[in-house]
């Protein structure tokens, strides 16, 4: 569940304004949806266009990485068979014209095709009316994973050209579920597994660690430390300062604040 707390100190531009403003904003939302429209495409060439030379972008399965190792191993993965669509669900952003930045928010819907086998699900046979559960299944299971984020773009505008591009993507995990291909068929996952996962992305975490995925256990949540450290980050960077998004180097390092 969110805060109830509002987590800026202040307003940025976000609504209304000068023309300028409003296509800046507008230049900025496109960036953000050239995501779920170019990666879930394939359409590498106009998705690298989205970013700046030395990009990095976080997920639960790639950690950081420079976008250009991104896309690598995003071919690697769509050619080994691995399935994952976005929906973009609202965009909004905020500008500070002085510092020519901005932060895209993009709220969106990740969603994950698994295929496991049969041992590891179960499938309702509806034979008492109350859901029980027992094996059923024949062949591999088929299945989703459904989680509700926001992806946040960091966006820079270039004085040379005007052009607008990302500097770093890294999301809020809201919340996530499995959703059966068949309607009846869903995975088991250990306490185990569920447990090491954070709130926001643990049964896509859990999912994707079946892979051989090294999961990110350091990405903002709906709430707690991390939340609260992004908003921090973002609002630095709207103010034209340093910011410092590689959490996971910090937690080796013993220097997680």
């Amino acid at each position: 569940m969110t805060s109830p707390a509002d987590p800026h100190t202040r307003c940025y531009w976000h609504i209304n304004g000068s023309t300028d403003t409003l296509l800046d904003r507008l230049a900025v939302a496109e960036l953000c949806k050239g995501w779920p429209v170019y990666r879930d495409a394939s359409e590498w060439k106009n998705y690298r266009s989205l970013f700046a030379d030395d990009a990095i972008v976080w997920t639960t399965w790639s950690g950081p990485r420079h976008i250009d190792d991104f896309i690598e191993i995003s071919k690697a993965g769509k050619a080994q068979g691995v399935f994952i669509m976005h929906r973009e669900c609202g965009t909004l952003v905020e500008l500070n014209p002085a510092r020519s930045r901005a932060i895209g928010k993009m709220k969106a819907t990740i969603t994950h095709r698994f295929k496991f086998d049969s041992a590891t699900c179960t499938a309702s046979n509806g034979s008492d009316g109350g859901g029980v559960t027992t094996p059923l299944l024949a062949q591999p299971a088929e299945f989703d994973v459904d989680c509700d984020c926001r992806f946040i773009f960091f966006c820079e505008k270039d004085a040379a050209t005007g052009e607008w591009k990302a500097k770093y993507v890294k999301l809020f995990y809201e919340k996530d579920k499995v959703v059966p291909v068949d309607g009846h068929t869903a995975p088991r996952f250990s306490a185990e597994e569920l447990a090491r996962i954070p709130e926001g992305y643990k049964y896509l975490g859990a999912a994707q660690a079946r892979l051989g995925y090294q999961i990110d256990l350091d990405l903002p949540t709906a709430g707690g430390e991390l939340w609260a450290r992004m908003y921090g980050e973002m609002e630095k960077w709207l103010d034209g300062k340093r910011v410092d998004l590689d959490w996971e180097r910090a937690e080796k390092n013993g220097q997680r604040q």
